[in-house]
Order: structure tokens, then sequence, then C-alpha cells
């Protein structure tokens, strides 16, 4: 989806991607609807790596955080982050599900999701 905003608690335990950028706001959806994995834009990171300051916050509630770069997919387009969106950020329990930085997104968690159902 191209926005988080756009989830709901329809998605609980279910992994999205979005287009958005990983800040606090993304975080807070994610903990609101229950995704047991949320996929952002690093949005550049920004001052304090506010881009992804969200999933690194709901690494204390145990879903797996993930963004790829601003410069691999745009910023906004979930198909495009889907796509074409290069990992440069995994917090904790990402990478305990065996999600690495600078892989392709796509694989990483096509293969995660066909881990989950064998």
């Amino acid at each position: 989806m191209d926005s988080i905003a756009f989830a709901s608690s329809a998605q609980a335990g279910d992994v999205i991607v979005t287009g958005s950028h990983g800040g606090t706001s993304a975080g807070e959806y994610a903990v609101e609807f229950g995704v047991s994995v949320v996929v952002c834009s690093d949005a550049g990171i920004g001052k304090n790596s506010a881009g992804v300051a969200g999933l690194s916050a709901i690494d204390t509630q145990g879903i797996a955080g993930v963004a790829v770069g601003h410069d691999s997919a745009r910023i906004g387009d979930g198909t495009d982050i889907w796509e074409n969106g290069t990992i440069t950020y995994v917090n904790a329990t990402a990478e305990a599900l065996g999600i690495r930085v600078g892989a392709a997104l796509s694989e990483q968690i096509l293969a995660l999701v066909d881990e989950r159902t064998h």
C-alpha cells in the first residue's frame, strides 16, 4: 500500500509493505494495527535517524521493522518499494527473522512468508 495509514486492524498479524517513511507515526500505526512485519522507506534516514525511528521503536513490541533505501524505490509508492526496494535498515526483531540489510526486499519477504507457511 502507498501509505501505512491505509492499513487497519484487518492486517493484524500480516506483513505489510508501504510507501510511507519509517518515522514515529509509522511505528504507531504498526502497533495499533498489530502487524507482524512492516516495511517502509528509510526516507533518507534524516536527522537523528527520524526516517526509521518508528521501526526502531516497534522492536520492543516484537514487530519486525524493515526499511528500504530512498534511492532504490520511490517514497509513497508501495508497489515500487516492493518491486525495487533494497533493504537499508532492519530492527532486531527483523534481523532475528533472517531479514538482511543489502538484500532485495521482495526476495527476503517471500522467503520469510515461505518459511512461515511450510
